[in-house]
């Protein structure tokens, strides 16, 4: 593959942006079986983030970092579309990060 680093960068960003859209619509997908079953949650996607902008000296707070990713702030996004965690889905999670 032939591509330069800028559209690499762009064809990224253009991915992730999908990635995001797609997260935001599908709110019937929890971030617990997001975690068991892929090992990185919404909120993974915001620390990352923040992380990043962190590295580039840039000011992104938690929250800031949280709504971007979830499209509103978090506490609304829990309000509207969390419901708690079956006991199946906390005991496949207490399996899947014991070590």
């Amino acid at each position: 593959m032939n591509i330069d680093d800028n559209a690499r960068t762009e064809l990224e960003a253009a991915a992730f942006r999908r990635l995001l859209e797609h997260l935001r619509n599908r709110t019937d997908v929890q971030n617990i079986d997001l975690m068991n079953l892929a090992g990185f949650c919404r909120n993974c996607l915001a620390n990352w983030y923040e992380e990043a902008a962190r590295a580039r000296g840039l000011a992104v707070s938690r929250e800031e970092a949280r709504t971007m990713v979830y499209g509103m702030p978090y506490d609304e996004w829990k309000a509207r579309h969390q419901s708690a965690a079956s006991e199946q889905q906390q005991a496949a999670f207490a399996q899947s990060h014991k070590h």
